[in-house]
């Protein structure tokens, strides 16, 4: 990773009030496929990681039970709270939370990150999906800046001075190594797209279901 998480915070506090203004047909495609795919029930809490100015949990708030937004930028987490209550949505929190330290310890049915995630290094966003992993989500939808053949850094979604995207290959088998299956992959660009990863039945399931 070429900048520290207080690096990504302050750079993105400057952006904040302007972030929802910037965003490109393949970043909003993106948020609505991961919108479409985490299809939360009235019954889900859906943690969403690197949550930015609260787009994806404010879109999920009114079909799940509660939402609870994450990020490291406290212009962003101001933005998303200003969203909520203009919304008047009342079951979704924002806080300060990372990857790997998530500062949550409830309950949670389905995580979602859109555009966050290409910030670690590939050995942090493992760490990070076995974190995920741990919170015992049924479903994992992460949208993102990925690699789907040769990285190309004169392309608009990879600056290498700021993000550190993977490949899909690297991405797919940190998932599987978590416990996770891809049950999808869609690709947006050839540098974006959306994972979908379900967990894997256990032994003891597998069995029950033989």
């Amino acid at each position: 990773m070429t900048k520290t998480p207080e690096d990504h915070g302050a750079r993105f506090d400057e952006l904040a009030a302007e972030y929802d203004d910037d965003e490109s047909a393949e970043y909003r495609a993106c948020a609505d496929l991961v919108i479409d795919h985490a299809d939360p029930t009235a019954d889900d809490v859906v943690l969403d990681l690197g949550t930015g100015t609260g787009a994806i949990a404010l879109a999920l708030a009114p079909t799940a039970d509660r939402v609870v937004g994450r990020d490291i930028s406290e212009g962003m987490l101001d933005e998303a709270r200003a969203n909520a209550e203009e919304t008047g949505l009342d079951n979704v929190a924002f806080g300060r939370g990372t990857f790997r330290e998530p500062e949550y310890d409830g309950p949670v049915d389905v995580v979602t990150s859109n555009f966050a995630m290409h910030h670690l290094s590939d050995a942090q966003k493992r760490d990070a999906i076995a974190v995920i992993a741990d919170l015992g989500p049924r479903t994992f939808v992460l949208g993102d800046v990925m690699f789907f053949g040769e990285p190309d850094p004169e392309e608009p979604f990879y600056s290498p001075d700021v993000d550190d995207p993977a490949t899909v290959g690297v991405l797919a088998d940190a998932l599987t190594d978590a416990g996770f299956s891809l049950s999808a992959v869609e690709p947006v660009h050839e540098q974006v797209g959306v994972l979908v990863a379900e967990r894997a039945p256990s032994a003891e399931t597998a069995g029950e279901r033989a």
